[in-house]
């Protein structure tokens, strides 16, 4: 016990140490800990770590959809439905047939079910990887949005391909008319299951007298209910996790209206999901002197080839995919003419950053050891061996080449929008407006009396004009306590109001969410100066 529990302690500060060596050195920190992992795993002495996918599955997997779905933008997701889906659904079908062929073809012994199996697990792009690359590059929104809202819905359509292509090598059957309305079926209970735990969730919140400390803690423990939930039923834990997170993030406002529950939830969630990434993907490398292990000398150099050939089809693939799917429908339909013309560089940057994870590792660990006569899974070991090729191929080749292919790009803004600076303005001024308005129409008599709040108009008309005086609102040396109490009060009528106007902005889809999450935690910041206990 104490043994296992130092080995996960040194593996933690390695991590964080690599990290760190990542950053000094401008390298996305999924790909160096990838290296890292599998350079690592080759000194002399190190154990075997072999993942279960059961933990990944479990203990990785929902949070880290649940953290994606919360701070993706629900009104781009929308607005870039069409070419999210055809990327999420479209291409990972695609992808999944033609691997299934080629594999078909090129490996011997190697069945077309077999082939789909391959195909659903390595078929997903990974999202921490392109999120994490993309990071601080110059890149357009609208990229940015396309990758996000693929990365949520591609898991979910992956992993019933595989589901389906491995009930049909395990019981010898497979009805492709079945098969379809199974999927149908699957993915939208899933949704189902998502909306109703996600709805069960928001009562919990807004209604019974929960904490901060505890707000945190639930929502830690909402993806894993929304996906165990799911998964109960035999529908869709991914889907469900992704609706549930699309759920609940868009009617935190409701929900969270305390600045101590909502930057209590940043500093948690940053933590924890930072952890989860930087783990998962050194396990990755660390994994692979297991999956050798199953291979015969003879078949490793074999393995290899399958596994270059498969990944360059891969990338063929996405690309083949992207272009058609970003042209055709404006040649199609008179509607998606409308839309600026997405250019060359726009699919050239979307098709690159098709990096393989962690998903597509733990699909490939879940299948079983042995069939239902008792003989070994046939090709288990050489899968898992093509489907580490891939990842790795994909994160360190696409993953390091993509910052400079971005750069020298130079890509200029695909959609109208405003500068973030002038969107950031405008908001502050709306909302220092509606405090303005809030005090002079019900708290004229107070304004008579309290210095306070005569300060704090004062300075909300100040920054308005743009201008550098300020007051310090919170340093008072001759205020009554009751004074002060009812200051704080009118505050918090102002920061709740400010809330729902911040949600209105949303809905009117004017501005970016990004804009609109920094001006809800300037007022979270705000609440926090008059409400600074964080454990509460």
């Amino acid at each position: 016990m104490h043994h296992n529990l130092l080995l996960i302690l040194a593996l933690l500060f390695s991590v964080f140490m690599m990290v760190m060596v990542a950053r000094k050195m401008k390298i996305a920190y999924p790909i160096f800990l990838v290296i890292a992992g599998l350079a690592i795993s080759l000194l002399p002495g190190i154990p075997e770590i072999e993942l279960d996918p059961e933990l990944v599955f479990l203990i990785f997997l929902p949070p880290l959809l649940y953290e994606a779905a919360w701070y993706t933008s629900w009104n781009d997701f929308w607005k870039w439905k069409r070419p999210i889906a055809l990327l999420a659904f479209g291409l990972v079908f695609a992808t999944s047939v033609i691997i299934a062929y080629l594999s078909q073809a090129m490996i011997p012994g190697f069945t077309l079910a077999l082939g789909f199996l391959l195909g659903g697990i390595i078929s997903p792009p990974d999202a921490v990887a392109a999120n994490t690359v993309l990071k601080g590059l110059p890149v357009p929104k609208r990229i940015v949005s396309i990758l996000e809202g693929e990365s949520l819905v591609n898991d979910a359509s992956s992993l019933i391909v595989f589901r389906f292509a491995l009930a049909a090598i395990l019981t010898g059957s497979f009805s492709m008319h079945e098969a379809v309305g199974q999927f149908f079926l699957v993915a939208g209970m899933g949704i189902v299951c998502g909306i109703v735990g996600g709805g069960i969730m928001y009562l919990i919140h807004r209604f019974l007298p929960t904490t901060s400390a505890m707000d945190a803690a639930l929502t830690i423990m909402t993806p894993y209910i929304l996906y165990l939930g799911a998964e109960q039923f035999h529908f869709s834990g991914v889907m469900a996790v992704v609706t549930g997170g699309l759920f609940i993030s868009y009617r935190s406002h409701e929900i969270f209206k305390n600045g101590n529950t909502r930057v209590n939830m940043i500093g948690v969630w940053t933590t924890v999901i930072f952890v989860m990434n930087a783990m998962v993907f050194i396990l990755i490398g660390l994994s692979l002197p297991s999956i050798i292990h199953g291979l015969e000398e003879a078949s490793l150099i074999q393995g290899i080839k399958y596994g270059v050939i498969i990944s360059v089809v891969v990338i063929a693939i996405r690309f083949l995919w992207i272009y058609p799917a970003a042209f055709v429908p404006r040649w199609l339909f008179k509607s998606v003419r409308k839309e600026q013309h997405p250019g060359w560089k726009g699919p050239l940057v979307i098709g690159w950053a098709g990096m393989r994870g962690v998903v597509s590792l733990a699909t490939a660990l879940s299948i079983p050891f042995l069939m239902p006569d008792g003989s070994p899974f046939p090709h288990r070991n050489l899968i898992l061996f093509i489907t580490f090729i891939v990842i790795f191929i994909t994160l360190v080749v696409q993953g390091l080449s993509l910052p400079f292919i971005v750069k020298k790009l130079n890509m200029p803004a695909m959609d109208v929008v405003l500068p973030q600076e002038q969107q950031e303005a405008q908001i502050q001024i709306r909302l220092n407006r509606l405090a303005l308005n809030h005090i002079n129409t019900n708290y004229s008599d107070d304004l008579q009396r309290s210095n306070l709040l005569k300060n704090y108009r004062m300075q909300i008309s100040l920054e308005t004009e743009n201008t550098e005086n300020q007051l310090d609102l919170m340093e008072c040396n001759n205020c009554t306590t009751q004074e002060i109490d009812n200051f704080e009060t009118i505050l918090k009528e102002i920061y709740d109001k400010q809330r729902v106007e911040i949600f209105q902005m949303r809905k009117e889809k004017y501005y970016e969410d990004e804009e609109i999450r920094k001006a809800e935690l300037q007022l979270d910041l705000n609440d926090l100066k008059i409400n600074p206990d964080f454990h509460s």
